[in-house]
């Protein structure tokens, strides 16, 4: 039977009006101790309670709400339009209506690292919310505001304002063995301070669902609502944070996973510092030795590479790292600052963890011969500098979907129009209000998240540049291009 995959999102999303908001303390708690406890064992079993009584007063519950949009639509009205010259009308003119889409809400959990309230999630969980909640195990609220989101690992830091916050140590994930007993904590099916207890089934998983994976894979139930919790060792230390499952029906039926703590925890020290993360790049593409010997197998052939793990290189991209220390179609990685690389996941695990410049040893084997080099990591542009996010105050624009009657005017299918310019960026290259705005970097601008998505990905890319295409309201066609470096 085939397998599906299923991400567990912040639960079912439901149609809903109002919301519920709760006063904050806006005073800001000192960082409190975390203590780690020893592990229990009663008769020879390892004993979980302490364990779950510390976690689930740091795993917290998240209401998340997204507004729905106002959109105007154009209607006809069939017995005005016919009638109009009875009741002395000479003209039509067809009527706009306001409809506004419902709110929706979702939940999910979350794990409070700092007894001054900043929280990690998900970033499926609290993406595109336009309000947060967060509720604790002793029954009080608080208003969340996100600090910064990662799609590329799943991961979110949020923060609410409070003081002596009870909180989760840290562990090493690294340090997890196969058969070792862990804890889920979370929110599941909105059952509010929820532990189950499993093993560690697997380390280093990939599943393709994320840019960057190393899942814990784990047989402690996780269901919807789970996502943002926390997966606890014996000694009440966090070590990965659940995000998905792997089911046919999409509820729990085996197996769940877990972002590993030494990948969580360079992802938030970056969004608390930079509000975005510094993704440090090698520079290749290929496969796991096993699968790139099980499809030469497929093809007949036999290869033989010295070593049965491994990275299998197919690529190594024009001036990046490994291009540098010169990584060749063939190469197999084996090693990265001497700790071993058995698969891809495993590689992307240990870059991870690190930042653009600092300086890593290679090992790989070429024709079964060893070799390696010290190179420095780059970013996804080539260079070292730190990146931010581009604050869209610097471009100066404020945009508007383009209204029904401009569309039929110009006979444009989608588009955003100026509504508004000022000082910036794109003042500079030309951009004047009411310019209507089609295209960004080959994407059709049809809402304002299109817009903020473009601006978002040139802002990763190598040459941080936007190619606008647009026309003016008299229907001239136009073309502006902006430098975000300048």
């Amino acid at each position: 039977m085939k397998k599906v995959l299923f991400i567990i999102t912040a639960a079912t999303m439901i149609a809903c009006t109002g919301n519920a908001e709760t006063s904050v303390d806006s005073t800001t708690a000192q960082q409190s101790e975390n203590k780690v406890m020893p592990v229990a064992v009663r008769s020879g079993y390892v004993d979980l309670t302490q364990a779950a009584e510390q976690s689930v007063n740091a795993v917290v519950y998240i209401k998340v709400t997204k507004m729905g949009k106002t959109h105007k639509v154009t209607y006809r009205d069939p017995f005005a339009e016919f009638f109009g010259d009875i009741f002395g009308q000479r003209g039509y003119t067809p009527q706009q209506r306001e409809y506004k889409e419902p709110d929706r809400r979702g939940a999910g959990s979350g794990v409070i690292i700092s007894s001054d309230g900043y929280i990690v999630t998900n970033n499926h969980v609290v993406e595109g919310a336009d309000e947060i909640l967060v509720k604790l195990n002793d029954n009080r609220e608080f208003s969340g505001r996100i600090i910064g989101l990662d799609a590329v690992t799943d991961l979110a830091l949020v923060k609410i304002e409070g003081k002596d916050l009870p909180t989760l140590p840290i562990g090493n994930s690294d340090d997890l063995k196969l058969g070792q007993w862990v804890l889920a904590v979370g929110n599941p099916f909105n059952l509010t301070s929820t532990v189950t207890a499993g093993i560690v089934s697997a380390k280093a998983r990939n599943l393709g669902a994320n840019g960057i994976e190393s899942f814990i894979q784990t047989d402690a139930a996780i269901n919807p609502g789970n996502s943002g919790g926390a997966l606890v060792n014996e000694r009440g230390e966090l070590v990965g944070i659940n995000a998905m499952i792997y089911s046919q029906t999409g509820s729990y039926s085996g197996y769940g996973f877990a972002i590993p703590t030494t990948i969580m925890n360079k992802v938030v020290a970056d969004l608390k510092a930079y509000g975005t993360v510094q993704r440090a790049m090698l520079g290749v593409t290929g496969n796991d030795v096993s699968v790139y010997i099980d499809m030469e197998k497929e093809k007949g052939n036999s290869p033989d590479l010295g070593t049965l793990s491994g990275v299998w290189v197919n690529d190594a991209t024009e001036g990046s790292a490994a291009a540098e220390a010169g990584l060749q179609k063939g190469d197999v990685i084996t090693e990265l600052n001497g700790k071993e690389i058995h698969k891809m996941s495993e590689l992307q695990e240990a870059l991870a963890q690190q930042r653009p410049g600092d300086k890593v040893k290679i090992t790989w084997l070429r024709n079964k011969s060893k070799m390696s080099k010290t190179v420095t990591l780059k970013n996804s542009q080539g260079s070292t500098k730190i990146l931010k996010e581009i604050d869209e105050d610097e471009l100066g624009i404020a945009l508007q979907p383009l209204s029904q009657e401009e569309k039929a005017r110009l006979g444009l299918p989608y588009g955003l129009q100026v509504k508004a310019v000022r000082n910036g960026k794109m003042q500079k290259a030309g951009m004047s209000k009411g310019t209507i705005i089609l295209v960004v970097n080959d994407t059709r601008m049809t809402t304002e998240d299109d817009w903020q998505e473009a601006v978002k990905a040139a802002n990763r890319s190598a040459d941080r540049t936007l190619w606008i295409r647009a026309i003016s309201p008299s229907g001239r066609k136009q073309s502006f291009v902006i430098d975000l470096n300048e």
